[in-house]
């Protein structure tokens, strides 16, 4: 029986001295998407990963790479991810004064777009954009570290934007990201998320990748 949602591996928390290595494990053990965090140190406090690392992963796995880019400006840097090998593209809305504009620019690119919110952001931010999007992502921690404690309060936006993609006439992922292991999976599951982004519960599991990626699959009946 199919899975109800699919697992994006956050290379975020992997050894990065075997990242080939993890990336090729975690595809093994089943994962759907290779999920890749870049972040700036302005529009978060961490910097992180760039599009090298976006080029590496694609010459280690066919897994789609799902880019999210927790940076300003994120337009000027579209080309290169989508160069890179990005197949999904997300990008904040409170860093895009024209987000339409923005997410057009994705699609030109060949890529998905997405768009995601801060767990302070409300859902209707996103409610006019939602026809040109293929994905939105909830944030269920504040962005810029990897092993945060997963804020409750956002399932109920997570459950609202489950509803306005429900009536649209095209295909939306609803995504979440933070927080996400085997005691919070089906609560995301529940309100409607149907793609899980883990970092930690993975890469940090401690009887491996394959036993991480099966605990969140088998915590979902």
């Amino acid at each position: 029986m199919p899975s109800p949602f699919r697992i994006a591996t956050s290379i975020l928390a992997a050894d990065f001295t075997r990242l080939g290595e993890q990336i090729t494990e975690a595809e093994a053990a089943g994962a759907d998407w290779i999920h890749v965090d870049v972040m700036d140190g302005v529009f978060v406090p961490t910097i992180t990963l760039g599009v090298p690392i976006v080029q590496a992963a694609r010459r280690v796995t066919r897994l789609p790479l799902d880019v999210h880019l927790m940076i300003v400006n994120p337009e000027r840097h579209i080309q290169d991810f989508a160069d890179a090998g990005a197949d999904r593209i997300t990008v904040h809305v409170e860093t895009c004064p024209h987000l339409h504009r923005t997410v057009q620019q994705i699609r030109d690119a060949g890529v998905k777009p997405s768009v995601t919110l801060n767990p302070h952001m409300p859902a209707v931010i996103v409610e006019d954009i939602l026809p040109f999007v293929d994905m939105v992502l909830v944030m269920t921690v504040n962005p810029g570290y990897g092993g945060q404690t997963f804020i409750p309060e956002v399932l109920a936006k997570v459950r609202r934007i489950h509803d306005m993609i429900a009536a649209q006439d095209h295909p939306i992922a609803l995504e979440v990201d933070g927080g996400i292991d085997h005691t919070t999976t089906p609560l995301v599951v529940a309100a409607g998320a149907d793609v899980l982004v883990a970092g930690t519960a993975i890469f940090h599991a401690p009887d491996g990748i394959a036993a991480g990626i099966k605990a969140l699959r088998d915590a979902v009946p």
